[in-house]
């Protein structure tokens, strides 16, 4: 099997190391990346449109590059390869884009029904003072972080491979996908609701699952809009074309030896024969009831199909 990381989820690997050691670097010459790139309160001066998506690509500290990055890695891969490049790049912008919107949204509504809600905000000689929830958000609310398209893309892993089984760290314990992002979900919807001054966009965070809910939803009832779902399955498809051509590639006189003993022409074309037709069935199953369909033999079967290259 492949396990190379495919081109977009590298790149966006890549990307975002590089912009993160180039921000610690210019911020010891005094120029700071995440405030120029970094999302502002739209009703502030330093606010631009361009920082919906420069936004994604900045982060606060090491902690925090690392565990987006390592959530990019785990589940980016794999949906990568299901959807493909373009689709997947979509979504991962798109979704980052929509963290940002209800982030800003929230913000706005929290000013308007919230007037007298006061912020802690630091100043520049290290002390801190609270200050009008209003005058936080224009003068220092700034957004960093790939945070809202990494839960997108938890979503996505969820919604697409709802029963495998993901290992924890903390507890180190087995849980099935969607118990997972429903878990994730449920942790920011109340971390949102009663946490303040925390500094994390917990709001950006369900944002972003929100807008990829809605978008998988659609792909899924619009199967050729543009990005045809049928697309993903693809990855079955070459898998099955790799096999074949292996096959092929083999001589038709050539002795196999199995079992210790040499196997004939005749029994070497039947069990060929009687393999391709397990993994035809296979792949049928998938496209009619999706991967999640498979027994856990079926799964071991394809996955020692693909290896065989």
């Amino acid at each position: 099997m492949n396990y190379n990381i495919p081109t977009i989820t590298k790149n966006l690997l890549i990307i975002n190391a590089l912009v993160f050691f180039a921000t610690w670097i210019l911020e010891q010459r005094g120029i700071f990346l995440n405030s120029w790139g970094g999302l502002h309160f739209f009703m502030s001066q330093d606010f631009h449109l361009y920082q919906f998506v420069t936004y994604q690509f900045l982060h606060g500290n090491m902690e925090h590059i690392f565990w987006n990055m390592f959530a990019l890695w785990m589940f980016g891969v794999v949906m990568e390869r299901v959807w493909g490049p373009k689709k997947f790049l979509f979504y991962y912008i798109s979704c980052g884009i929509g963290a940002g919107l209800v982030q800003e949204l929230v913000q706005w509504a929290t000013m308007i029904l919230f007037p007298d809600m006061q912020m802690s905000i630091q100043l520049i000689d290290g002390t801190t003072t609270m200050v009008p929830y209003s005058v936080y958000l224009i003068q220092a609310a700034n957004m960093v972080g790939a945070s809202g398209a990494i839960y997108a893309i938890l979503l996505a892993f969820g919604m697409t491979f709802p029963n495998e089984r993901i290992m924890l760290l903390i507890p180190p314990m087995p849980i099935k996908a969607k118990w997972l992002v429903v878990g994730y979900a449920a942790i920011e919807l109340l971390l949102a609701i009663n946490s303040t001054g925390d500094n994390v966009a917990h709001v950006a965070h369900l944002g972003g699952m929100l807008f990829g809910f809605f978008m998988i939803r659609y792909w899924n009832k619009h199967p050729n809009a543009h990005f045809n779902r049928d697309n993903g399955m693809g990855i079955f498809d070459n898998m099955k074309r790799r096999y074949e051509q292996r096959q092929q590639r083999r001589k038709p006189d050539m002795k196999v030896e199995r079992g210790g003993r040499a196997e004939s022409d005749m029994d070497y074309n039947a069990r060929k024969k009687q393999n391709q037709e397990v993994i035809d069935r296979i792949l049928d199953k998938i496209r009619k009831s999706g991967y999640d369909s498979l027994t856990k033999e079926e799964k071991q079967t394809l996955f020692e199909a693909s290896r065989e290259q």
